[in-house]
């Protein structure tokens, strides 16, 4: 029997590994959202696929931040400093983005529909296959269609 036993239990470790590291994950991500919600500011931090929708950020400082996938849907970005962020397929649906700096942020597959982007530093960013369906743009280097050749 005690011959069993290891085999199984070992077994038994290698499997639930996997659910160990990801609630370690999810704990050090809730830790750093209550660090943004606290302090208003999460550099470098992970938010990748957090709920953050409605949330008061103005002003906040979330350079480098990892934010892809996550929900920002009407979120209050008005000041925030996105500069290196990572917002890839995050959703800004009804966000209220001015004044907010977006250098270098990764905007790949971002969701602004319906969003208000007004005064928006967005030197260096990518922009590829954003939505901006029915956003209102003022004042911030993003255009739909091609430039003058």
């Amino acid at each position: 029997m005690k011959n069993i036993k290891s085999p199984l239990i070992a077994l038994g470790m290698v499997l639930a590994s996997p659910f160990v590291w990801s609630g370690m994950a999810i704990a050090e991500n809730a830790d750093q959202v209550q660090q943004l919600l606290e302090t208003n500011a999460c550099m470098n931090c992970d938010l990748s696929g957090v709920d953050l929708s409605g949330a008061h950020l103005i002003g906040a400082d979330l350079r480098n931040a990892n934010l892809s996938g996550t929900n920002l849907n009407e979120a209050n970005l008005e000041g925030a400093d996105l500069t290196g962020a990572n917002l890839e397929n995050a959703d800004l649906r009804g966000a209220m983005v001015t004044n907010a700096t977006l250098n270098r942020a990764n905007l790949t597959s971002a969701n602004f529909a319906f969003a208000k982007l007004y005064d928006v530093d967005v030197t260096g960013a990518t922009v590829d296959d954003m939505n901006i369906q029915n956003a209102e743009i003022y004042n911030t280097g993003i255009g739909i269609g091609g430039g003058d050749d």
